[in-house]
């Protein structure tokens, strides 16, 4: 059921919204009016429509190091829906309610238990559910070609900014905000606590959400929590204080979104699978990949993503202009665990189920060398994250607990997160078009963060969101061997002539 915990009344924000000014609105109908001009009008507080059954989840050793991050924030523009908004909100909220019945564990909220473990209460304490105008704004202000994500502007679509997941004992474990746009568009933006979902189950609750709007039946959900077996590792915070996160959430920042099309992809693939040219580096390196008996699976064909994940570290390498020539490199890849472990985790496991896999190189080395000799570094790494260095990590992490550290403290790191893989344009049609566009809130971003979104078109182009400073950044889009591979998002996947369904 959605129970109201506002009295503000809904605006009826049709596709003719530009005609509502936040002036004309009733002052008890703001609740909140940020320098963007994104107005919270509405608030309501939503709880499963059917009482959940589940009993406490344990947060596992995937989960708890995530305590210390924000909130994951993520969410889907959309074209203007064909009903009145206050029609669209109702069925957005209802269909909410019937989502969370379906994944009690977001309406719940976390608990330290006496003996220090820390789970998940789903005892239906329900989420929140925002509804807000942007009557000064369109999609033209959030989707500018060849330019920055206009993050003043982004962040004030997601409620619960940068809060830190440990902050779930006391707050919502997910948060929900609508808004409308001048030209009728709509944002949808799902804020979840990241240690009780990765990027695989925050997708996947997504789309059973739309799926619910829709109409149609979403798919089950594995909830259980065993897959390294029964823990006793803990967590401890002493008289309930939180971690704070591991980097300067203030440090300025420029951020982008890059499209490479799915030609340059291919081409970067080939180049990084040609044998290579008999150097005596690339020999030596290439000699180790092929024949390390420990690595049997690094034999196979470097992916498109690792190919283009190699000529990001080595452009952003180049850019960082500071770095000695003997500082160490690093590049951290998110890893989905499910499929690498075995016996391997069910795909609809609910909860984290994710590590990082490092790779390491100095700058002069990357300097020396080419796309495809960081391509078949990166392609290593990842053959021999399997089983046997999951559960080493995992085993690692139990002798000494501690929260994940993100960040970028010597200047050095790249930290690819979220994946091209995630299905944020396929399964995300609530009932009136498939999305537009793709954005996050300024959650868990720092100098080297970068997130992998799939193409809207879905012929195997891939965006990618990067977060740089300034003076990186604008040595980045001066590199002419990057920008020959990639262009401005939007330049690339949506326009006003773009087919909205």
């Amino acid at each position: 059921m959605a129970q109201m915990i506002s009295t503000m009344p809904m605006v009826d924000a049709t596709p003719a919204v530009s005609a509502i000014m936040a002036s004309k609105l009733p002052q008890s109908a703001c609740l909140d009016t940020p320098a963007s001009g994104i107005t919270v009008v509405s608030r309501q507080h939503v709880r499963p429509d059917a009482a959940s059954a589940m009993a406490d989840l344990t947060l596992s050793v995937s989960d708890l190091p995530m305590l210390s991050c924000h909130y994951i924030q993520k969410g889907l523009f959309f074209p203007a829906p064909d009903l009145p908004m206050s029609s669209l909100v109702s069925l957005l909220v209802s269909s909410l309610s019937r989502a969370l019945a379906a994944v009690p564990a977001l309406a719940g909220r976390l608990v330290t238990l006496p003996d220090d473990r820390i789970v998940i209460r789903c005892n239906d304490a329900g989420v929140d559910f925002l509804h807000a105008v942007a009557p000064g704004l369109s999609l033209d202000d959030f989707l500018v070609p060849d330019a920055d994500v206009p993050t003043k502007l982004t962040k004030d679509l997601f409620p619960m900014d940068r809060t830190v997941s440990y902050e779930g004992h006391r707050r919502p474990l997910t948060s929900f905000q609508v808004t409308v746009l001048r030209d009728g568009a709509v944002f949808i933006g799902i804020v979840a606590n990241h240690a009780v979902v990765d990027g695989t189950s925050f997708w996947h609750f997504f789309n059973t959400w739309a799926a619910i709007c829709r109409g149609d039946s979403p798919r089950p959900l594995d909830f259980r929590r065993n897959f390294f077996g029964d823990s006793t590792a803990v967590l401890r915070f002493p008289r309930g204080v939180g971690p704070a996160v591991t980097f300067d959430a203030d440090a300025p920042l420029r951020e982008r979104v890059f499209h490479f099309s799915a030609d340059a992809i291919r081409e970067m693939k080939a180049i990084a699978n040609r044998r290579p040219g008999g150097g005596v580096h690339d020999a030596e390196v290439y000699g180790k990949m092929a024949h390390d008996p420990k690595n049997p699976e690094s034999r196979g064909e470097i992916s498109s993503f690792q190919s283009l994940c190699a000529q990001i570290w080595l452009a952003v390498t180049r850019a960082r202009k500071r770095l000695a020539p003997d500082a160490t490199t690093t590049f951290r890849m998110a890893v989905n665990c499910r499929h690498r472990l075995l016996p391997a985790i069910s795909p609809a496991y609910f909860g984290n189920a994710i590590q990082s896999a490092v790779t390491t190189a100095t700058v002069s080395e990357l300097a020396r060398h080419d796309l495809r000799w960081a391509a078949g570094k990166l392609n290593a790494s990842l053959a021999a994250y399997g089983d046997c260095a999951i559960r080493r990590a995992a085993a690692a992490w139990q002798a000494k607990p501690g929260c994940f550290p993100l960040g970028n403290p010597d200047g050095s790191v790249i930290t690819m997160g979220s994946s091209n893989r995630f299905p944020m344009y396929e399964g995300n049609d609530f009932g009136w078009g498939r999305a537009l566009a793709v954005r996050s809130g300024r959650a868990n971003k720092f100098d080297g963060k970068m997130s992998a979104f799939p193409g809207r078109a879905g012929d195997g182009s891939v965006d990618i969101e990067v977060c740089l400073p300034p003076e990186t950044m604008a040595a980045l889009l001066r590199d002419a061997e990057f920008m020959q591979t990639a262009r401005g998002m939007l330049g690339a996947t949506w326009s006003r002539d773009t087919p909205r369904s």
